[in-house]
């Protein structure tokens, strides 16, 4: 039982009075020294808790007193309150700016590209793998194969058939009796040979590959396809008896043509699945890895849909129809059917080339990130580029890694359906961070927000990779100290605060104005003086229009608190074996 409390005093005052012989010789400088700041103490903190009905308290934290780390010391290995900490006890001016990618570290292959390339080698094989049954699909090879940073693309034959799929399920017969008044997009073009793209006056090739946008409805593009298709053989019928002209029904048309005589559209278009229910089932045999939502895929934890991201886009051409070259948004990697049934013919280059890619782009005369074009091959190989070319037949697989530079013409007609996925590993998540960082430079929107994504997987998945993790770690290092040094500044300048929690399937957020991801802190603003309508801006674009914020709202969607939790909870995980 503890003694009463009178007693404690008695015996603390009777120690006082009582000397020693060890009081007797204290040296009175160290006296003097302790009063001056030698002693230390430790802060106990009471939390009052009900037990039974009473009230108690139980020490919940015991603590000394620290000094806070330099903010330039931090790194991923302090604790939440350390940075929260240094940020206090930085006191800058001005805005907060550092990358979110660890500095001096990359996961990339080390490709020279100093080195010329012999011409022969230009055309490297495109690496195809052949599937004997659905237990070779779902081997742990294939995922690390396709993943594999030195792989650029792989083309998976014959997937279909080893996994059964019923690929009629996207035929244009059957998508039109599903849903034949659903709208979908058309894109207008010039046909042409696939290794050509010649300008308007058909006097030299170009770069800049122009598309008209127009819309309609399934069941009139359905007409269009068909009928095209039974022209081609009915030319081809007409053609038999005469030499050098024949042509079958799954080759285009543009093989024979004279390129300044291409007056001919062609068309293509794209819809996305949202109540396809027969045919989202099927695509759920396909490996984890590949499908459209899976526990390991970045964009199943965006939290909400990123139409022809994390679902279903799908393509109905016709002969000549062209996907223009491009990287993935953010880099994602991106799956391909072939519905069929004619052929697809693709061209790829590694990701190590984006930049000499890009570069080209403006020497032509074309924006890389937003604009349309077609690489005239021999330009990628006189800058000593190797571009991978193949043939995806129907039920072949294409996986486009992170960051490859791909284009696509139509041989013959058929569907193709595809998507994105984010495989949860460092290359990945590298090369997802750098193209927000680039397009946040170009003030092009990331059409992932990969700071709110990062958080939702810091928050629900274990990382087992190390490089992936100390990626990540650093991402969520970078967000707070970006988020605390500007809430203080906000503070330190008299600006409220106002705390609105997220709802279920609440979208990230974007700055009206750049494009920019705004994470947890929102300035907000009333569309024309309406209290309907609410606007979010970055800080820079809020105080571009109000430099002291006057008018504008400050919203807070996560206490500081709840992100160093999930950020203290954050760890590398052991791979269980």
């Amino acid at each position: 039982s503890q003694p009463p409390a009178q007693w404690c005093r008695k015996k603390r005052r009777e120690m006082r009075v009582i000397p020693t012989k060890l009081d007797r010789k204290v040296d009175p400088l160290k006296l003097k020294a302790l009063s001056m700041g030698l002693s230390k103490e430790l802060k106990i903190l009471l939390v009052k808790v009900e037990s039974g009905g009473r009230q108690t308290f139980n020490i919940s934290e015991v603590q000394e007193p620290r000094i806070p780390i330099p903010l330039s010391k931090i790194n991923i290995t302090n604790t939440a309150a350390d940075v929260i900490r240094a940020c206090r006890g930085a006191s800058l001016k001005g805005k907060f700016k550092e990358s979110y990618l660890p500095p001096a570290f990359s996961v990339k292959p080390n490709i020279a590209v100093e080195t010329p390339i012999p011409r022969d080698k230009l055309n490297p094989p495109t690496p195809s793998i052949y599937l004997e049954s659905k237990r070779d699909a779902f081997s742990p090879v294939l995922l690390q194969f396709c993943t594999d940073p030195k792989n650029a693309v792989t083309v998976i034959r014959g997937l279909a058939g080893s996994l059964r799929l019923n690929l009629g399920l996207f035929s244009t017969k059957s998508l039109v009796e599903a849903n034949s008044d659903h709208a979908v997009e058309v894109r207008t073009q010039v046909q042409q040979p696939a290794d050509e793209n010649w300008d308007a006056s058909g006097a030299s090739q170009t770069w800049p590959c122009e598309s008209s946008r127009s819309h309609t409805i399934i069941a009139k593009y359905a007409q269009y396809q068909a009928s095209t298709f039974q022209e081609s053989l009915q030319e081809e019928k007409e053609s038999e008896n005469e030499e050098d002209e024949e042509q079958t029904p799954n080759q285009s048309a543009a093989t024979k043509a004279d390129p300044q005589s291409l007056t001919l559209p062609s068309f293509f278009m794209t819809f996305f699945f949202s109540r396809w229910k027969p045919q989202l089932q099927e695509l759920l045999k396909l490996p984890a890895f590949m499908r459209v939502e899976s526990s390991n895929n970045m964009l199943s934890h965006v939290g909400h849909t990123i139409l022809g991201m994390n679902t279903v886009q799908l393509y109905m051409k016709v002969p000549g129809s062209r996907t223009p070259g491009h990287q993935e948004n953010n880099n994602f990697c991106s799956v391909n059917i072939n519905i069929g049934p004619g052929d697809c013919e693709w061209f790829a280059v590694h990701e190590h080339y984006w930049e000499l890619i890009n570069n080209l782009c403006e020497k032509h005369g074309v924006d890389y990130l937003t604009g349309s074009w077609w690489p005239v091959l021999e330009d990628l190989y006189s800058s000593n580029i190797p571009v991978y070319r193949f043939i995806q037949r129907p039920g072949d697989l294409v996986w486009i890694n992170a960051g490859t530079v791909h284009w696509v013409q139509a041989v013959g007609w058929c569907n193709n359906i595809a998507w994105n996925v984010g495989p949860l590993n460092s290359y990945q998540y590298q090369l997802a961070l750098e193209r927000f960082e680039w397009n946040e430079v170009k003030k092009v929107k990331s059409i992932v927000p990969m700071i709110h994504v990062s958080w939702n997987v810091a928050r629900t998945i274990k990382i087992t990779d190390q490089d992936t993790f100390k990626m990540i770690k650093h991402c969520l290092l970078q967000s707070i100290k970006h988020i605390q040094i500007l809430r203080d500044q906000l503070v330190a300048a008299g600006k409220k605060i106002c705390y609105q929690s997220r709802v279920k399937d609440e979208p990230a957020y974007y700055c009206n104005e750049c494009d920019v991801e705004v994470f947890n802190l929102l300035f907000v603003t009333s569309e024309n003086s309406s209290k309907t309508t609410y606007v979010v801006h970055c800080e820079d674009c809020a105080r571009a229009k109000s430099p002291s914020l006057t008018g504008v709202v400050v919203l807070e969607q996560y206490r500081t608190e709840e992100l160093m939790k999930i950020y203290d909870g954050f760890v590398l995980v052991s791979m269980i074996l």
